[in-house]
């Protein structure tokens, strides 16, 4: 079986030539699964990455958000702690560029948001399998941060990151849906590949 760090960088190969049209258009097919779910339509608060392609654009669903009334929450990672904190945004000039490229919320203009405030968190991830769990970007600030969360959890993906078997540790924690831009995929609890 092959290591998380070669399915990230195989996956990380094969989206970087993805082209732009191709990019929105599977991106924009996302956001329209995403937008008629429940999980979506149910949450007033959402936890949200601000995307870097070739991850899935999250820009117009965080536009959404805001025309729907929903608050949106964007993570602050602490490198020193690495852990994060999910911080209400509002516009996105209250943003700046953080370490790894990353855009992130300046602090002395937005307000933290507790987990227990936020009903959905969009997971981000370089690969999934179909059982909701997923490699990220090798850092584990999600892993940690979701330990203790309680809400609804979804990861949105090209059909090109689904993977059939990457090895899964303790510390791994599934979602509970995995949209892409062909299907919704309801995570079946404790299937392993």
């Amino acid at each position: 079986m092959k290591t998380k760090q070669m399915v990230r960088k195989a996956v990380k190969a094969m989206l970087a030539n993805m082209q732009k049209p191709e990019y929105e258009d599977k991106s924009y097919q996302i956001a329209q699964r995403l937008f008629t779910d429940p999980f979506w339509r149910e949450a007033k608060t959402i936890a949200i990455t601000v995307s870097n392609p070739p991850e899935a654009d999250t820009l117009q669903i965080i536009r959404k958000g805001w025309e729907l009334g929903k608050k949106i929450a964007v993570p602050k990672c602490i490198p020193e702690s690495k852990k994060m904190v999910f911080r209400s945004l509002t516009r996105f000039s209250e943003l700046e560029s953080s370490f790894f490229g990353l855009y992130e919320p300046i602090v002395d203009q937005t307000e933290v948001v507790n987990a227990n405030e936020i009903d959905l968190m969009i997971v981000p991830g370089v690969a999934f399998m179909s059982n909701g769990y997923r490699i990220g970007n090798g850092g584990g600030y999600y892993d940690r941060y979701l330990s203790s969360f309680n809400g609804k959890t979804v990861s949105l993906a090209f059909e090109e990151q689904l993977i059939d078997c990457f090895p899964v540790e303790e510390h791994d924690i599934p979602v509970m849906k995995l949209i892409t831009d062909k299907k919704v995929i309801e995570v079946i609890e404790g299937k392993r590949c």
